[in-house]
């Protein structure tokens, strides 16, 4: 089945250049020109990912992402910003924002097209067996085991859930609101200071092994999963 791209994008020239990559990818475009356009399509119909420009007239893509966050129906699709602003400063606020990759302008569409499939594989959360590979650490979901090396790491319940949930969601900052609601279910009832007792117990799991520095503190944010220095 073909994946659904929605480019949301103000420069025709950029979003028809972009549409005709994907279908030589055997994916299906979907176009905005800006957040209304964009919130619109969504609408109708769910893409498996978003490729959002930051400048937007209007609402900038940065607050569009945001929202798109915060929206049931699209907490979970995978955005990539196409940017001309490669600064850190700008990257770490597009990924606090829910970002889960960035393309800085000018770029190829050859790039482009390999970014999206990789976001796509990260996104889906393992490569087809069930099995997850990042940062040094394996989850075999099959056997509910979680592997560094050819080392079984013997890890709790709930540890085990957050850190698939982590794993699968890498390099996106989350509040413990939101871990809350993915982790443990709305339906239960579960303070905040919960999640700091299971990211402590997580890096803990994960310190004999030197791999407790994934789980990133996140100042005034949440936490994240990243396979790259804080």
């Amino acid at each position: 089945m073909q994946k659904r791209i929605l480019i949301v994008e103000d420069e025709g020239s950029i979003r028809d250049m972009v549409a005709f990559a994907l279908r030589k990818a055997d994916m299906e475009p979907m176009a905005a020109a800006d957040a209304r356009e964009a919130q619109l399509a969504v609408a109708a119909t769910v893409p498996d990912l978003i490729l959002l420009d930051w400048m937007l007239p209007g609402m900038s893509g940065l607050e569009l992402a945001r929202r798109l966050r915060r929206e049931t129906l699209t907490a979970d699709v995978p955005i990539i910003m196409l940017t001309a602003r490669g600064e850190e400063t700008d990257r770490v606020a597009g990924l606090e924002a829910g970002v889960d990759d960035y393309v800085v302008k000018p770029f190829s569409t050859r790039e482009l097209i390999a970014r999206i499939k990789a976001v796509l594989r990260r996104s889906h959360g393992d490569d087809g067996s069930g099995v997850i590979e990042l940062g040094g650490l394996k989850i075999d979901g099959p056997a509910h085991r979680v592997h560094a090396g050819a080392d079984t790491i013997p890890i709790g319940p709930t540890e085990y859930r957050l850190l698939h949930f982590f794993m699968t969601h890498a390099e996106r900052v989350y509040s413990r609101a939101q871990l809350l609601d993915h982790v443990w279910g709305g339906s239960v009832y579960v303070e905040e200071r919960t999640v700091d007792v299971h990211i402590r117990r997580l890096r803990q799991t994960l310190q004999p092994w030197k791999l407790d520095g994934l789980i990133q503190t996140v100042r005034g944010a949440g936490y994240r999963f990243s396979a790259t220095a804080a």
